[in-house]
């Protein structure tokens, strides 16, 4: 009795397994997704080529580091923006040029209340063609000095988004002078995942990239108030590398990898958006402008 009734169990066991392995329970298709998730090519929308990194690093060597960690297209801007237009030279395909306010390093504090920088973004703008301008770096009420406004004002000209490093009082300030205005926040402000969802959920143009934001996940852990933000607001958030310093690029592999292990902890849904289908989206009416410059 004892035998028969092992036997009996024993069939029952080997039937679960099979089902559980063929439902993809015990790591079949959740294994397949993650090696999908891994593996995806990556829209990075945060390089910068500065003028303190051309010496080391020639401009297609750069784009060669990039392109072998899996970036497909990398949005780029500079400190001069005569970094980002080598780039832009060496490969027009891969690079996406954003006009940063910034003609030399140390005026990150500054920039804001300097006008002569108004006719130097003019004469970009009328000289080459960007996708947006930014990343600039403002606080609060630093969204309304002559300088900003001139910004917002040549973003609704040239239909550009604006790449921001500030706090949420500064993008909401943006807002209230633009409402129509698309916004990439960088390293999604710093802030608390509560503080970045109540603002996605106020403004539908307003997406965020993930740089620098280590704390997000921890192992194979993702902060739970994370998880569910980057599940609500998929379509919204961008990888980005952050070549903010010369050495920082000797540091682009462990900081893929840190974005390559977040994939695989998402659904192949959500990786697919953070990946690369939310920077596409966002850069379409570049690329749409792109295209016409062919046409004609």
């Amino acid at each position: 009795m004892f035998i028969q009734s092992y036997k009996f169990n024993v069939s029952y066991f080997l039937l679960g397994l099979f089902c559980l392995f063929s439902s993809g329970i015990f790591f079949g298709k959740t294994a397949l997704a993650e090696e999908k998730n891994n593996t995806l090519p990556i829209f990075d929308s945060h390089i910068h080529y500065s003028h303190d990194v051309w010496d080391a690093i020639a401009p297609k060597e750069a784009i060669l580091r990039l392109r072998a960690l899996g970036v497909k297209r990398a949005m780029v801007s500079s400190s001069s923006d005569e970094g980002t237009q080598r780039l832009y030279q060496a490969d027009p395909s891969f690079v996406v040029p954003v006009l940063r306010p910034y003609r030399k390093r140390g005026t990150m504090d500054t920039w804001m209340y300097d006008e002569t920088l108004i006719p130097y973004l003019n004469e970009r703008l009328s000289k080459y063609r960007y996708a947006g301008i930014g990343e600039f770096h403002i606080d609060g009420e630093q969204a309304y000095t002559p300088v900003m406004q001139e910004i917002i004002r040549l973003a609704k000209k040239y239909n550009l988004f604006l790449h921001v490093h500030s706090d949420a009082k500064a993008i909401e300030f943006i807002f209230k002078q633009y409402p129509e205005a698309r916004i990439l926040w960088a390293h999604a402000g710093f802030e608390y995942a509560f503080i970045v969802g109540k603002m996605m959920d106020k403004y539908e143009n307003l997406s965020a990239d993930l740089s620098f934001r280590g704390e997000i996940f921890n192992g194979n852990n993702i902060m739970k108030a994370w998880d569910i933000l980057l599940a609500r607001h998929a379509d919204r958030f961008l990888f980005g590398l952050d070549t903010y310093e010369p050495q920082r690029w000797l540091y682009i592999k462990p900081a893929m990898k840190w974005q390559r292990d977040l994939l695989d902890l998402l659904s192949p849904e959500v990786a697919k958006k953070i990946a690369f289908e939310n920077g596409d989206k966002l850069i379409r009416i570049y690329d749409a402008s792109q295209l016409n410059v062919v046409n004609d």
